[in-house]
């Protein structure tokens, strides 16, 4: 990073802080837009200067250094004239002055001023010239104190995790289902609830006016515009079942395998997909074939074919597993409650240079998501970067004022995370991504993941403490 844009390439641990993960995007080809301005609620201005002759004599210094080891053609080494070795290195001379230079007397300021620094200061003034006096003017964000006091008396509702019968049965009868067979069905008979059909279909969806702003521009009017048609092949659908719709079941009660039918649907306008919500589409129905659906016995057999000893032993399984998930959901839910609660309670200025930082790491995530579905970085390139950024603005700012507040209650109840604790993270990661684990700790070690990982056991460590203390 050049010294040109940060006050320390190498700042003291003591004196910088920084919360959220490093903008890497491991590879992901895209172009996006970074730095707002930083928040002027948590933002302090340093002003460093440094006498005319200290810095010639840094010049002096950082030139006799270069003299000595230069290579220059038509001089014998260390033998060239420090003029010429001036102008040859001038950038990279200028450069390690500043680096020489400034550090420790940043890192000063920043001690007499009494705050740690969030990420990197933004320099606003640099002037740094040989005979002359060395002159920054920079600003940098900091986490204001507040006070929590009194935070142990937030608290919100923490619903039960039991897993009721009901909602047990309901389980068991999915299972069942997702393993029923299809079978012809015997009688010719008119089609009727609970029969499964066979069918293949094709709907033309109304066309929707484009807007005269949208349309063309040697139109200048409306335009409709046509959506694709919906089709599908062999699909089994439940006559009056819950996922059929209305309109495909009406058709379909009465009709015989074979027939050809028509149907007319009209999308609620909170339809989940939302380039039909609130149209209507006309459809061609084929009926292929009528079919039943039977259901396994639930008995040892069943059990057997899932591979489980017996029918006791599945229920437990299943019984366990959906213990499991809704305490995990409970939990997530409840606490995701309980930081809101704490958030409304203790207010404070956020800065603004790790919200973005969370954000970074939000599009990060997805980026890789988008990557692993098969999304080539030509494509990504083309991504609207700004409306993403702004779409996930407000969930990185709740993010970040909850890792604040975490941190500082696990400051004033001691919280740390132990070196087992480490340990065992490092081992899931490890086999997680398949990477010998020795490998894996030089590798965080050296990009500072160590540290985040850390700091994120501690958080969890932190919320998880919260909610066991929770009524209920």
């Amino acid at each position: 990073m050049s010294s040109t844009s940060t006050l320390a390439n190498n700042p003291e641990p003591e004196t910088t802080e920084k919360t959220g993960a490093d903008h890497e995007h491991e590879g992901q080809e895209h172009d996006h837009q970074h730095g707002p301005v930083l928040n002027p609620e948590c933002t302090r201005e340093l002003l460093i200067d440094v006498p005319a002759e200290e810095v010639s004599a840094t010049y002096s210094k950082v030139a006799g250094k270069y003299r000595k080891l230069a290579k220059i053609p038509g001089f014998r080494p260390g033998k060239t004239p420090e003029t010429v070795i001036r102008r040859r290195f001038a950038a990279e001379i200028r450069k390690e002055v500043i680096d020489t230079l400034l550090p420790e007397r940043f890192n000063r300021a920043v001690r007499e001023q009494g705050v740690r620094p969030i990420g990197q200061p933004q320099v606003l003034e640099m002037a740094v010239d040989d005979g002359a006096p060395f002159h920054v003017k920079a600003v940098f964000e900091y986490i204001p104190d507040f006070s929590i006091e009194g935070y142990q008396s937030v608290t919100v509702d923490k619903p039960s995790s039991e897993v009721s019968e009901e909602e047990f049965e309901a389980e068991i009868e999915r299972q069942r289902e997702i393993r029923a067979i299809m079978e012809p069905m015997e009688e010719n008979r008119p089609i009727q609830d609970g029969d499964w059909v066979q069918i293949s279909y094709k709907g033309e969806v109304e066309a929707a006016p484009q807007a005269a702003s949208e349309a063309p521009p040697e139109t200048g009017a409306e335009t409709p515009v046509v959506p694709k048609p919906i089709t599908g092949e062999d699909v089994m659908v439940e006559v009056g079942g819950k996922n059929t719709l209305a309109a495909f079941s009406e058709a379909l009660r009465g009709a015989e395998s074979g027939q050809e039918l028509k149907a007319e649907v009209v999308y609620p306008a909170d339809y989940s997909h939302g380039d039909l919500a609130g149209k209507s589409a006309a459809f061609d129905i084929q009926v292929k074939a009528v079919k039943k659906r039977i259901l396994p016995e639930l008995d040892d057999a069943f059990a057997k074919e899932m591979a489980y000893n017996d029918l006791g032993e599945f229920k437990n399984y299943v019984r366990e597993r959906m213990e499991d998930r809704k305490r995990r959901e409970v939990e997530s839910e409840t606490k995701e409650r309980l930081f809101a609660a704490l958030a409304e309670r203790f207010t404070f200025p956020v800065p603004e240079s790790l919200v973005q930082e969370q954000i970074d790491l939000r599009l990060d995530r997805g980026l890789r998501a988008l990557a692993a579905q098969g999304m080539e970085p030509s494509q990504m390139r083309k991504l609207d970067f700004t409306r993403l950024r702004a779409a996930q603005r407000e969930s990185a700012l709740v993010e970040v004022i909850t890792q604040i507040l975490l941190d500082r209650i696990a400051g004033e109840e001691n919280i740390t995370v132990g070196e087992e604790e480490m340990d065992h993270e490092l081992h899931l990661l490890a086999v997680r991504s398949r990477e010998p684990l020795d490998t894996l700790k030089v590798r965080l070690t050296q990009d500072g993941g160590l540290a985040r990982i850390r700091e994120q056991l501690r958080r969890d460590k932190t919320a998880s403490a919260l909610y066991e203390r929770l009524p209920g």
